[in-house]
């Protein structure tokens, strides 16, 4: 895992190399934008998101990025309706949960209900 303050460590060289894994999201964003968003596609899009969340690899805005969503705000509060708390309150719990929990029980119990 990193330490604290790695973020800030990150030279402006490494950044644009940081954004490549969100190329392909980024292009189906702008192929798929004026398609109709159904609930599934929804659920999913949440159940990424708490993957990435619980890597603690990318913040709350690259995490909504990354799974699809086009605003912070709606990402937020989609993700409160399905899950229960805010984005940032789910990564603090997790990282906070006890260690030594396999990854697919802890996928199931946080699947959004």
């Amino acid at each position: 895992m990193c330490q604290p303050g790695w973020r800030q460590a990150r030279t402006a060289a490494q950044q644009p190399r940081d954004l490549v894994p969100l190329r392909p999201v980024r292009d189906r964003i702008d192929r798929d934008f004026a398609e109709p968003l159904n609930i599934e596609a929804l659920a999913r899009r949440i159940e990424r998101a708490m993957a990435h969340l619980r890597r603690g690899e990318l913040s709350v805005t690259e995490v909504c990025f990354a799974v699809g969503c086009s605003s912070l705000g709606t990402f937020s509060t989609r993700f409160i309706e399905l899950v229960g708390v805010p984005p940032s309150a789910y990564r603090d719990q997790v990282a906070h949960a006890p260690s030594g929990i396999p990854p697919c029980v802890a996928k199931q119990v946080a699947r959004p209900i």
